[in-house]
């Protein structure tokens, strides 16, 4: 079924032209990911492809609302920035192999899938977040900003969520709560930013550039969270 997946990555692109299409898009990959989920008998949260597609249907999925508001219902620019990041995810997906392997022991657990979907969402909607923040320095429109504030709210709170459900399967799987891996060390970063990106908010119209311009960084930190530790350093949290 990676034919679906490859499939996606045009429909999104020409999502741009009319909301349907970006939507169909979405559903393919929805599509995708279900087939495998049958297939394994648990949600496809394990390996780079797995997690990269996740994450690009996440894109796609909570794109959706915002794309479908009445403020931006004819931005074209801002459907093809949501489209091509989704189709960016999963292009970067299709090179890695999938895992077809059971889930380990010390992941076998509801609070480990609960936990990764949760951060999986807030991080699209922060990059949704990020996106609408650069519509608006381009553009200045006041509405995009307060789309932007949305995106990130809740995404916050999903992160939130995700950081509450870790701790629990961490408990379960490890005895505590919290381990000072790379991981967790960069989740506390990338929570304590929006905590205080979100307060911005209260400063008023004189800081509403620097507002979209962090949103834009955030997003910046979200990946190093997601990727970069994966990357460059070593975790009991790496794919």
């Amino acid at each position: 079924m990676k034919w679906l997946l490859i499939a996606s990555i045009p429909v999104y692109l020409f999502g741009s032209f009319k909301r349907p299409i970006f939507a169909l898009a979405v559903l393919v990959e929805l599509v995708y990911l279900a087939s495998r989920g049958i297939g394994l008998g648990r949600l496809p949260l394990i390996g780079p492809q797995d997690t990269l597609a996740f994450f690009s249907c996440s894109i796609g999925l909570m794109a959706l609302p915002f794309l479908f508001t009445r403020e931006l219902a004819e931005e074209e620019g801002l459907r093809w920035s949501c489209g091509a990041l989704a189709a960016f995810f999963a292009g970067l997906a299709l090179p890695f192999p999938t895992l077809n392997m059971p889930l380990p022991p010390v992941l076998d657990t509801y609070w480990f899938e609960l936990h990764v979907a949760l951060a999986f969402f807030a991080y699209a909607l922060f990059g949704v977040g990020a996106l609408l923040g650069g519509a608006f320095l381009l553009k200045g429109r006041r509405s995009l900003l307060d789309l932007q504030y949305r995106a990130a709210l809740t995404g916050y709170s999903f992160f939130s969520l995700s950081m509450v459900s870790g701790g629990i399967w961490g408990y379960y799987a490890w005895g505590t709560y919290w381990l000072w891996t790379p991981k967790e060390l960069w989740t506390s970063i990338l929570w304590l930013f929006y905590s205080l990106f979100l307060h911005l908010r209260a400063k008023g119209s004189s800081w509403d550039k620097g507002f979209a311009w962090l949103g834009i960084v955030g997003f910046v930190v979200t990946l190093f969270t997601y990727l970069g530790v994966s990357i460059f350093m070593r975790s009991s949290h790496s794919f």
